[in-house]
């Protein structure tokens, strides 16, 4: 059986989790991409935030420190947005599966208090429909929650290592 059967036979759940798949692998490579470019331009970022935390005019350390520390928060809340929305994908594909999977044996159900077991053909559709939806939902969301797991370690690797950068330049 082909890929495009497979959606057909789960209907509308299985369309919507293909549809998910795309836009969380889309975030994705494009999270991917921008975390690499950013780390690579850390140094410009430090010396624009340093250049607005000298423009505060503070002169205690401890209160220089606070500030690079926001402005680093900022900047990093700036670059992760977006993020969520693997998170959320990860976190509903599964529950989607589910929900497929519930139509699908109230569809075999309501075939088979009709039909009753005569041919069970119609009963193993409803059946079938349930079991490819439940898979499409674990294969969206399993990749969706490593990927996310592994742009939350790009994440935090980088604002280590601006934070570290802009400190440097501050102190």
């Amino acid at each position: 059986m082909k890929l495009y059967e497979y959606i057909q036979q789960g209907g509308l759940i299985m369309y919507i989790l293909v549809l998910l798949n795309i836009i969380g692998f889309a975030v994705m490579i494009t999270k991917f991409w921008l975390f690499n470019k950013e780390k690579k331009n850390t140094g410009n970022v430090a010396d624009e935030i340093k250049g607005r935390i000298h423009g505060s005019n503070e002169k205690d350390m401890t209160a220089l420190i606070e500030i690079s520390k926001q402005e680093v928060a900022s900047y990093i809340t700036h670059v992760e947005k977006g993020l969520n929305t693997v998170k959320i994908i990860a976190s509903i594909s599964p529950l989607l599966g589910l929900l497929g999977t519930v139509i699908g044996v109230l569809v075999a159900f309501q075939i088979m208090s009709k039909q009753g077991l005569s041919d069970p053909t119609y009963f193993a559709q409803g059946i079938s429909m349930a079991l490819i939806t439940t898979v499409g939902g674990m294969t969206v969301a399993i990749p969706h929650f490593v990927g996310h797991s592994y742009l939350l370690g790009m994440l935090d690797a980088l604002e280590s290592k601006l934070e570290k950068e802009v400190l440097t330049r501050v102190i």
